[in-house]
This record gives C-alpha cells, structure tokens and sequence, in this order.
C-alpha cells in the first residue's frame, strides 16, 4: 500500500525504520505510542495494507509482517513569505511517499 503524506521524507523515514520487518501487531503497537508526528499517518497506512492484504488476498492477519516501509520524495509545494524591507522568502512544504508492504511470514 501507497500514499502521499505532507511532511519531510527525512523525518518519515525515521518512522519507517522503526516498524521494518516487525511483525504487524508490534509495529502497531510502535506506532501507536511513538512520539514522532508522523506516526499517526503512517499507522493509517499500515492499517490499510492490512485490511487490504485480508480482504483483496485472504492472508492471516496474524501472521503478517512489514516487510517493506520505503519513503520517497513526491511534489513540494511553494509558498512565500513577506520579510523585512520589502523582501520576500520561499516557504517549501514538502510531500513524501511512503510505501508498506506486508507479507505472510513463513513458519520456519
């Protein structure tokens, strides 16, 4: 599952890396109690992978792990800003995307 999230690929990717190859209830977990604003956003997505993975592909939810959270840069939008003396300063809001797939682990 993919999507488009306001923010820093930067500071995205520092989300993603905490719930890579954890199984799915853990990284819910993580995400859940992270500090970290973008967590709440990724944690959407998470949710949609899953309920896409049971529903589109009947897999076990329990036995599901993240086995890829990957962070791109998408489009910035451009903004400015009036300064002192008449002079004007360029506002950059970023947008990333994050891409989580998840996976049945097999039992080894």
């Amino acid at each position: 599952m993919g999507t488009t999230i306001r923010g820093s690929a930067q500071k995205l990717n520092l989300v993603a890396a905490l719930i890579r190859n954890k199984k799915v209830g853990d990284a819910m977990n993580i995400l859940s109690f992270s500090k970290k604003a973008m967590a709440v956003d990724v944690r959407k997505v998470l949710a949609s992978a899953v309920a896409n993975a049971e529903n589109n592909h009947n897999l076990d939810i329990d036995a599901l792990v993240v086995s890829e959270a990957s962070v791109g840069k998408a489009l910035s939008m451009k903004r400015f800003a009036a300064r002192a003396r008449g002079r004007s300063t360029q506002i950059i809001k970023p947008f990333s995307r994050v891409r989580i797939v998840v996976r049945e682990q097999e039992e080894a």
